[in-house]
């Protein structure tokens, strides 16, 4: 395969990154592989989207430290121009928040080519339409009310305030368009002094997202991580992390970017039962690879951009759940040269092999 992986910065990618992890498997399998910067596309006058890519060498790597700093090593010194037609499948895998401020442009860059390069016959992986629909937490509000907690989204001071009060005191404050834990607030009844400041902080990033707060949150949450709109599940082994703080940290942010630690999930009936609410909307919006985010019998975030955590879940159970993401969009390629008419939407969430 010819694999494309648009990133936020080449030389930002770190050693735990999911992303580091599936290009390392992917190039072990004799895959071609290129990083591309979100700011390195262009559309240009043949109608095509071209990128200035770092090429992976084609090395065997067991340690993702010496992978990565080789892809740093050739990003420095070499970037060849390729055009986005001749992949088989491009996969963004930048986040679009962490561009918010600095670089508003880059935050739906790879969803606008990847449009294109759906346009041209690329498989991309989630749906560029898709993505589009998850760039903020709204997203959540697209999927059964009984899968997720009771939710206010404004900048009204006063509407939140109230809202916090229906709630006995407690709620979660969070921005609207944030990721990885920043800016968030746990709200409880002696924190009244406060409140004020805690919303001002939330609301300086664009609207606040007022939540329900779920007692069950205390020891963290589950991120279950699905494939092709179901749960991820290989060899009868989920492919799934359970996220909490150390011992005596009062902090409710479970993220691992935030200071949470990964310990091996145990996945009940229950998440996967909300995991099955979730489906009909996954699969209509093409999402092929996302992370669920439970709290007792709530999902909290549904993760499409680029989750993380994939590493700790191949650690606790013992299984290369990435090269299984590989094999899956293996069948994809596979059913489209058999099916060249199936639209981008619909193969992201196939799992059939071609006739």
């Amino acid at each position: 395969m010819r694999i494309g992986i648009i990133v936020n910065d080449v030389f930002e990618e770190r050693f735990g990154y999911t992303t580091t992890q599936l290009a390392m498997v992917a190039v072990r399998h004799d895959h071609e592989v290129w990083y591309i910067d979100v700011g390195d596309m262009a559309l240009r006058p043949d109608d095509h989207v071209h990128a200035h890519a770092v090429r992976v060498p084609q090395r065997s790597h067991r340690k993702r430290r010496p992978f990565l700093e080789e892809v740093w090593e050739t990003a420095r010194n070499h970037r060849e121009e390729i055009a986005l037609r001749d992949l088989d499948v491009l996969l963004p895998r930048n986040d679009p928040s962490l561009d918010v401020f600095t670089r508003p442009w880059a935050r739906t860059a790879a969803i606008d080519f990847g449009r294109l390069a759906v346009r041209d016959g690329v498989i991309v992986l989630n749906d560029p339409d898709g993505l589009a629909l998850g760039l903020n937490k709204l997203y959540l509000e697209y999927f059964p009310e009984d899968v997720r907690p009771r939710t206010l989204v404004t900048r009204d001071k006063s509407e939140i305030k109230d809202f916090i009060a229906d709630q006995g005191g407690y709620a979660v404050l969070k921005p609207l368009a944030g990721s990885g834990g920043r800016n968030v607030f746990l709200v409880r009844p002696h924190d009244t002094p406060n409140v004020n400041q805690m919303i001002e902080a939330v609301s300086r990033d664009g609207y606040c997202i007022a939540q329900e707060y779920l007692p069950d949150a205390i020891h963290g949450d589950t991120r279950l991580f699905l494939l092709n709109g179901r749960p991820f599940v290989v060899k009868g082994h989920h492919a799934a992390i359970h996220r909490q703080r150390r011992t005596g940290d009062a902090d409710i942010r479970s993220n691992l970017t935030a200071g949470g630690i990964a310990r091996p999930a145990q996945v009940s009936d229950a998440m996967l039962a909300l995991a099955e609410k979730m489906r009909p909307r996954l699969e209509r919006d093409g999402i092929f690879f996302a992370g669920l985010d439970i709290v007792g019998d709530r999902v909290m975030e549904v993760n499409v951009q680029s989750p993380g955590g994939l590493i700790g879940a191949e650690d606790f159970e013992g299984i290369n759940f990435s090269a299984a993401i590989l094999e899956a969009i293996e069948r994809k390629i596979a059913w489209r040269k058999a099916h060249p008419q199936t639209p981008n939407r619909e193969l992201a969430t196939l799992e059939a092999a071609p006739d």
